[in-house]
């Protein structure tokens, strides 16, 4: 697919042509652009103009950034950014940036500048605690989970959303990198020497490996609500939070959404609180690594608390009991368990990684990384069992305090 990628000489230009965008900043008077993309899949550029105002552009490539042309990839991902945003809004709007224009032509998107946030993964790399974000990000999947089903939308409305949100490209990433991958490497996964044997244990699991399909099976067919597909500490941007006017969460990245299964969002957060957990216990800031780990609990009671909320406003109540209530909440703890289980496994053994782990010296990144993997094991085996918040994190403390090393 051929079109023209934004550069920074482009820019000016580009915005003086978008009045949705000239009306925000001064084209004639950029003070500094900034790409700040990530490197694996985007362009993403941050625009400011001499009076502060700012907007950031983001334009899809038609391929993987990370890898290059060799690796094809749809560029309509922007429109899923854009629309799940924008649907997302409607039921959490102080969570998701504001959008201001998409350029169907070029796959650009138009938002909020957030250069004012930081990127939770990179805060908490820091070892920087933002309170209130965990739980910010349990009222976002709650709502969220409710907003968007059939639990909070008309039966056709609800289809109608579902159709548009099919993502079959990026779900596909999901379905191998998350799933499948790392238990049957096809060349892209990667690990120190010195947990390969960590790598072998986790592919020949064979009760994690059941579990694992059962979940990719769910990930697969399970269209609960438009979840965000990639909710990680990466897409997650914070600010300051000494004093309610300054605090602020907003959820980016969601070109990977689609109609899902909540726990898969649930269980991504869960994955990064542990991931954070390893790294301050492999820099030996056990109470940072506790810290971290008592995010599960704030984020499962906000999620909870806010979908009872909610769930007066049900659409068919005549249908959908208490007694529906109670057993979908305890079916999202099983399997939020079970995809942080997975979630975990592929950030340590397949492609892309974290930088909470990768940026660590290999002598205890060896532990840090053997320790994520072994409680991904227990997450996914013994999650029909023991879901609680308390008890996974209890029990991820004490795996990853045991497997420290360095």
């Amino acid at each position: 697919m051929s079109y023209e990628h934004l550069t920074v000489d482009l820019i000016p230009g580009y915005l003086a042509s978008k009045p949705e965008l000239s009306s925000l900043i001064d084209w004639q008077k950029i003070k500094n652009i900034e790409e700040v993309g990530d490197g694996n899949l985007n362009l993403v550029f941050i625009i400011q103009d001499e009076l502060g105002s700012g907007v950031v552009l983001k334009q899809a490539l038609p391929y993987v950034r990370l890898v290059g042309p060799d690796w094809p990839m749809t560029p309509d991902r922007a429109r899923f950014e854009y629309e799940t945003t924008i649907a997302h809004s409607r039921w959490v709007g102080d969570l998701v940036p504001k959008m201001y224009l998409f350029d169907r032509d070029r796959f650009i998107m138009g938002m909020e500048d957030l250069s004012d946030h930081l990127v939770w993964r990179g805060a908490l790399n820091q070892g920087l605690r933002h309170e209130g974000v965990a739980e910010d990000l349990g009222r976002y999947v709650a709502s969220v989970a409710f907003g968007t089903s059939i639990f909070g939308m008309v039966a056709e409305e609800e289809q109608a959303a579902l159709a548009r949100a099919v993502n079959p490209e990026l779900c596909r990433i999901t379905e191998d990198l998350v799933f499948s991958e790392p238990y049957a490497n096809v060349g892209r996964n990667s690990v120190l020497m010195a947990n390969e044997k960590d790598a072998a244990e986790l592919a020949n699991n064979t009760a994690m490996i059941t579990e694992i399909g059962e979940l990719k099976w769910s990930f697969m067919t399970h269209a609960e609500a438009l979840i965000h597909g990639d909710l990680h500490t990466g897409s997650v941007m914070v600010r300051n939070s000494n004093g309610a006017s300054l605090h602020s969460t907003k959820v980016i990245d969601s070109e990977f959404s689609f109609y899902g299964p909540v726990g898969f969002d649930l269980g991504a957060l869960w994955a990064n609180y542990v991931i954070a957990a390893a790294r301050a216990f492999a820099l030996g800031n056990e109470e940072q690594a506790n810290w971290a780990l008592s995010l599960f609990g704030k984020t499962w009671e906000t999620f909870e608390s806010t979908f009872r909320q909610r769930w007066p406003e049900r659409i068919d109540p005549s249908t959908f009991s208490d007694g529906v209530l109670e057993r979908t909440l305890h079916q999202w703890g099983i399997d939020a368990a079970g995809f942080a289980a997975a979630k975990m496994a592929r950030r340590i053994v397949g492609l892309a990684k974290t930088s909470d782990i990768e940026t660590l010296d290999e002598s205890v990144r060896e532990g840090a990384a053997r320790g994520v993997l072994r409680v991904a094991q227990h997450f996914a085996v013994h999650r029909h069992s023991g879901h609680a918040p308390s008890l996974l994190s209890g029990h991820a403390g004490e795996i990853l305090a045991a497997t420290v090393t360095g």
